[in-house]
């Protein structure tokens, strides 16, 4: 823009094509690899989830970019309206991003009540007392939970029924990856932790009719929760029966499921590989003459997942009574 020249917006934005264009082809390629390392599985989990952090700031480059090089004339023009409307949105939810501002007003700080080691499983389970500032929670749903700021947060299925008296969340993990390999060594009774939630709809609320779950491994979690839920709901006339997938038996674990299942009114059933032979959706069929007139809800092995609700609508069980957990973060 000549030194003469009377200021305009257009004249102006005109000077900036230059930079909008390298910074726009810089950040496309930077968004491009972001995605594509958010897409990788065997890329840790920490690293996975400050992609989303990183991917904010090229999508703020990449609206400059926008602004700069759509054509002048479209910004009075409806099209504009709805750009900048989109781009506008966009960038407030970059802007929560890039200030760790997303999920702020669902986070309690939480202190380590107990552990309790199931070491043939591999698994733990976690107590914790929550501040104030819970809204309680549903069976099913999970929570993101800090232990280590430089980790981040990480997502948990929630084990435990709600009770306002007893502000109290309980997880059970088991160590699939780096950091909830080291959880045995880190985790510690009198632990501040951050607890970010709830979240998630596998609620069991699809009425009062009969019910078939199916929680294998870890995937027991959700259940645990819903029993310790009916326990305090004595009579509450359900029919269900929940199946329990295992490949390794402890009998501390399978004793207290029992119980919690005993309490809840719950028909169980556990199946060790081994022992057992695996599920399927003709074992299930025979064990619950009624399963046509229930829903079936799942959490476990997503190809597992699939394969049963292929069996069962095939053989009439309709599409939508069939409920599987996708507890995938990626």
């Amino acid at each position: 823009m000549p030194a003469d020249a009377p200021f305009t917006l257009e004249a102006w934005f005109g000077s900036l094509r230059g930079l909008a264009e390298g910074v726009g082809e810089w950040a496309f390629y930077a968004a491009a690899l972001l995605m594509v390392l958010a897409l990788v599985k065997r890329f840790p989990y920490h690293l996975f989830a400050r992609t989303h952090t990183f991917i904010a700031a090229a999508y703020l480059l990449l609206v400059f970019h926008a602004v700069v090089l759509v054509k002048f004339s479209y910004w009075g023009q409806p099209i504009g309206v709805v750009l900048a409307v989109l781009m506008a949105a966009g960038s407030v939810a970059a802007v929560l991003a890039l200030s760790g501002r997303i999920g702020a007003h669902r986070r309690v700080a939480g202190r380590v009540s107990t552990i309790q080691d199931y070491a043939a499983l591999d698994v733990l389970e976690t107590r914790v007392l929550l501040g104030p500032g819970w809204p309680g929670h549903a069976a099913g749903q999970f929570a993101f939970v800090t232990s280590d700021q430089r980790e981040g947060a990480h997502p948990y299925t929630i084990a435990s029924a709600w009770e306002p008296a007893q502000p109290a969340i309980t997880f059970v993990t088991k160590a699939l990856g780096d950091h909830t390999r080291r959880l045995r060594e880190r985790l510690h009774p009198g632990m501040q932790v951050t607890v970010e939630g709830p979240y998630g709809r596998f609620i069991f609320d699809d009425g009062p009719a009969p019910q078939v779950w199916v929680g294998a491994g870890i995937g027991i979690t959700p259940f645990i929760a819903r029993m310790k839920h009916l326990a305090a709901q004595p009579g509450h006339g359900q029919q269900i029966d929940l199946f329990h997938p295992t490949a390794v038996y402890d009998e501390t674990a399978i004793a207290k499921l029992r119980a919690d299942a005993a309490a809840a009114g719950v028909r169980l059933h556990v199946l060790v590989d081994a022992r057992d032979g695996r599920l399927d959706g003709a074992r299930l069929r025979a064990a619950v003459p009624a399963w046509q007139q229930a829903s079936v809800w799942f959490c476990g092995p997503s190809a597992f997942g699939r394969a049963l609700r292929r069996d069962l609508v095939a053989h009439g069980l309709p599409r939508g009574r069939f409920h599987q957990e996708l507890f995938e973060m990626r």
